[in-house]
């Protein structure tokens, strides 16, 4: 019997998709909940299983194709088993069937080991994919393993690629790729901040050696009590709580001509990913301990290096802190996340001189930033925000005891 493979129900807000990537193809067996192809959405890659086991007898949908909810995007023999591909085996997918015949590639072995976007890139670059090592499953050949191998051979992609020469430089090339949904989620999204919102950027630094001090002391036992390490953020998160606390227009919204003030204080925390930047949302953050935020960061950062972050990580926030000092950034102005109101930048730990009881002294100092939309947060309000957060990271103990 056929069953029809269809394209989840979407998360709310999401129209579409793209076809990522398909780890099976046509004459695979699969098996039931095993993984046949990561659909991307604006946020999130979501895994469509198989929901029986059988035999792939049809692929409806080609690699970087748009797709709706509940749109069919595969066929597969329920109980059939797996056999040697037949010359009339449907493939819609694949236009370019009849003309891969020509490729150099294209011997039954290989060819089990492309997936249609795959062969029709071996194709079109004129490649022997025997030449090229494959890193997925059984050593099948993906997308970016093709990509890696022409940009190590200075090739270029067909249909993207235009070469020029000049008698001083010889062969210059150029590669256009279209953006993934994230990142073009991602410059909408900010482009949409900037255009909507009255954004200004406000500075102070603040002396961490406090911070230093506490985390030399308490580290060890600190692990091994919690399980975690003790980092920067969660003394940054937590004195941030403390800021939004007094000045609840930080922690706000604007929803038409009202503002929306939050009694709770949902967190973004802004971090890297392989697809972009992703920015997993701590929720309640007032109701967790130092140990609680590091773990959850920590976990989030672990679930955005591979690829499994929910939709449900992702929506909501009340405010971001985003640290670029991870990447050695002295001083920037990060752009507010819609529909929030505010975002804390961290930077890099400098060792600087200061002016301290009147004498010089060295000390590590980090730049802050917050960046406000100034139609609800007065510049007044901002700067007492960063105050208070300087206020607390030079005196820990404020955080403790709440003062």
């Amino acid at each position: 019997m056929s069953v029809e493979i269809k394209v989840p129900i979407l998360p709310e807000s999401v129209a579409e998709a793209t076809v990522a990537t398909w780890h099976k193809q046509v004459g695979d067996a699969v098996s039931i909940d095993e993984n046949l192809v990561d659909i991307e959405t604006e946020k999130v890659v979501l895994e469509v299983p198989s929901t029986v086991d059988g035999v792939i007898k049809e692929i409806k949908v080609e690699e970087g194709a748009t797709v709706g909810e509940q749109d069919v995007i595969a066929i597969i023999e329920e109980g059939a088993t797996a056999s040697a591909p037949s010359a009339s085996a449907e493939h819609k997918a694949s236009p370019d069937t009849e003309e891969k015949s020509a490729a150099p590639e294209a011997t039954a072995d290989d060819s089990d080991k492309l997936s249609p976007a795959v062969r029709k890139m071996v194709a079109e670059n004129n490649l022997d994919a025997s030449t090229i090592k494959g890193t997925g499953k059984n050593g099948r050949l993906l997308k970016e393993d093709v990509q890696k191998h022409l940009d190590d051979a200075s090739k270029s992609a067909a249909n993207s690629a235009a070469k020029v020469k000049t008698p001083q430089a010889g062969e210059r090339s150029e590669r256009r790729v279209p953006m993934t949904r994230l990142r073009a989620t991602i410059a909408r999204r900010l482009k949409e901040a900037q255009d909507t919102q009255a954004m200004l950027t406000t500075f102070n630094d603040v002396n961490l050696q406090a911070v230093i001090d506490i985390r030399k002391q308490y580290k060890d036992l600190f692990e091994k009590k919690h399980g975690t390490r003790l980092g920067f953020m969660s003394f940054f998160v937590k004195a941030a709580i403390e800021a939004l606390k007094r000045f609840p227009a930080v922690n706000a919204s604007i929803d038409g001509n009202d503002i929306v003030y939050h009694d709770y204080y949902d967190v973004g925390i802004a971090a890297s990913s392989p697809r972009g930047l992703v920015v997993p949302v701590l929720r309640d953050v007032d109701q967790m301990n130092f140990a609680g935020v590091e773990k959850s960061i920590g976990e989030y950062g672990q679930k955005a290096k591979e690829g499994k972050l929910t939709m449900e990580d992702l929506v909501g926030g009340t405010f971001t802190v985003s640290n670029g000092g991870v990447f050695g950034s002295m001083l920037s102005t990060p752009i507010v996340n819609p529909p929030q109101s505010a975002i804390l930048g961290m930077h890099r730990i400098e060792e600087r001189p200061i002016a301290e009881n009147g004498q010089v002294v060295i000390r590590p100092m980090m730049y802050l930033a917050l960046t406000y939309d100034h139609r609800i947060i007065d510049g007044k309000e901002s700067v007492l925000f960063l105050r208070t957060i300087k206020e607390c990271l030079e005196d820990p103990a404020r955080l403790l005891l709440e003062l």
